[in-house]
This record gives structure tokens, C-alpha cells and sequence, in this order.
């Protein structure tokens, strides 16, 4: 008895480090296209470098008076609304993946059947990582100087990054029961755009009217913003750092199993 559970468990042990293995062999994968299609970054490289400066320009004085004490407020913002939309990019690349029979021909490989669809998403945190970079750069060139210091600075990149990679698993489950890639990206702004511009990334709440407050306040898009302002901007942990990690957590273990399951039927 015995030995048969010290097998079983040796068995597991091993299939899963086999599908790590795998897992991370088709992240390399998708590193690979980045690097020969490098149009595929244009998202993430001019995005975030065009809206800091569209929205810092346009509401810096109408919002702060001016721009250096506006940028406190938008780059944070910006960070959040650039590297969340970004991941729109999995569920998009992963519906034409299978559109173009990639999966079918992963298929007849010895290799997990789910490391295609984990790979992926593994390949997507570069995306969001350049993102978040160019962000807090572009924020330096036009003075943004966070109070918070380096470390809170990275942990806040982290905290970002982390939530972007919990909701790729909602677009990738998107891209799996989708038909067309088009289509995912239709339904991935038509969730994301009240999200990110009915949130408090651009402006104050309290600017609003009182029936939109109730909704900014309790958007977890303006959890996220405003545990980003309190790590950067005066380096301290507040709740709202605590509710987006508790959404992140919730969104992966509600979208993760429906998502593998999706997956694992079409393939």
C-alpha cells in the first residue's frame, strides 16, 4: 500500500514537472515571434508613451493646475490602463493560434495538452513587463519623481503585472470560445473601456457625479490605481493593494478552470 501511494505520488510529481517543462518551452515559443514579428509590441512600446503624454498635456491643468502635479496622479493611471489592456493581446493571439491550426499540430506532440494555452499566458508577462517599464521611464523624462523610492516602485510594477497576468486568464477564456480573433477583441474593449475610463485613473472621484461615484468607487480598476498611488507616490500598503490582490486571486480561480476546460474540449 505503501509503495503504490509513494508511486502514484512520484508519478505526479513528475507529470508536473514535465508540464512545466513544457509550459515554459512554448513561453520561449512565444518570446520567439515576438522577436521576429517585433510589430507585435507596438501596444506595449507606443501606447504607453503616447497616452502619458496625451493626457498629461490635456487634463494636467484642467485637473492639478499643472503638469508636474498632475503627473503624481495620471502615471499611475496610465500604468494601469496600458498593461490591463494589453492583455487583451492573449485571448486575441490565442483565437487565431487556433485559427490557423497551431493547436492541431501541437496536438500531435508529446507534450501536455494544456502547455500550449499556459505557455502563452507565461509569454504575455514580457508584453506587460515593457509596458510597465516605458511607463514609469516616460513618467521620469517629464519629471514624474515617485516619493514612495525604487523598491515600492517595483513592488507596485509587480502588483500591476501580477493583475494583468489574473486577467489574460478572462480574455484567454474569451479566445477560446470565440470564433473569430475580431471578435475577441470586440468583446475584450466592450468589458475593459467602462472599466478603465469609468475608473479613477484619469481623474479624482470626487469630481464625478454622485450616481457614477458609487460605481468608480467599487470598480476594481480603481482598487488597483489607487494601491499603485500609495506605493509610489507616499510608499505605503493600504486596503486597496489587499483588494486587488483578492480580485486577481478571485478572477484566476473562477476564469482558470473554466478556461483549461474550454481549452481542453476544443483541442
Amino acid at each position: 500500500m505503501n509503495t503504490s501511494v509513494k508511486t502514484g505520488h512520484l508519478k505526479n510529481h513528475t507529470s508536473f514537472i514535465q508540464t512545466l517543462r513544457h509550459s515554459l518551452t512554448m513561453a520561449y515559443r512565444g518570446i520567439l515571434k515576438i522577436r521576429r514579428t517585433p510589430e507585435q509590441l507596438f501596444d506595449v512600446t507606443l501606447q504607453p508613451i503616447i497616452f502619458t503624454l496625451m493626457f498629461t498635456y490635456i487634463f494636467g491643468g484642467a485637473i492639478s493646475g499643472d503638469v508636474q502635479s498632475y503627473l503624481p496622479v495620471i502615471i499611475p493611471g496610465i500604468l494601469v490602463q496600458t498593461v490591463i489592456t494589453t492583455s487583451i493581446v492573449t485571448g486575441v493571439q490565442l483565437r487565431e493560434d487556433m485559427d490557423k491550426g497551431v493547436f492541431d499540430r501541437f496536438k500531435s506532440l508529446p507534450i501536455a495538452r494544456i502547455a500550449p494555452l499556459a505557455g502563452a499566458l507565461l509569454a504575455d508577462t514580457i508584453r506587460y513587463t515593457i509596458a510597465t517599464v516605458l511607463t514609469f521611464t516616460m513618467g521620469y523624462i517629464m519629471g514624474y519623481r515617485p516619493e514612495g523610492g525604487l523598491g515600492f516602485v517595483v513592488l507596485a510594477a509587480l502588483l500591476v503585472i501580477l493583475v494583468s497576468w489574473s486577467m489574460s486568464w478572462i480574455f484567454a477564456f474569451f479566445g477560446v470560445i470565440s470564433r473569430t480573433a475580431s471578435s475577441v477583441q470586440g468583446i475584450s474593449m466592450l468589458v475593459l473601456f467602462p472599466l478603465t475610463f469609468m475608473s479613477n485613473a484619469f481623474v479624482p472621484s470626487d469630481t464625478m457625479p454622485k450616481w457614477l461615484q458609487w460605481f468608480v468607487d467599487i470598480n476594481p480598476i480603481s482598487h488597483v490605481v489607487s494601491a499603485v498611488r500609495e506605493l509610489t507616490n507616499s510608499g505605503s500598503v493600504g486596503t486597496d493593494m489587499v483588494w486587488s490582490l483578492v480580485g486577481a486571486a478571485a478572477i484566476v480561480a473562477v476564469f482558470a478552470p473554466i478556461t483549461v476546460r474550454a481549452y481542453m474540449r476544443r483541442t
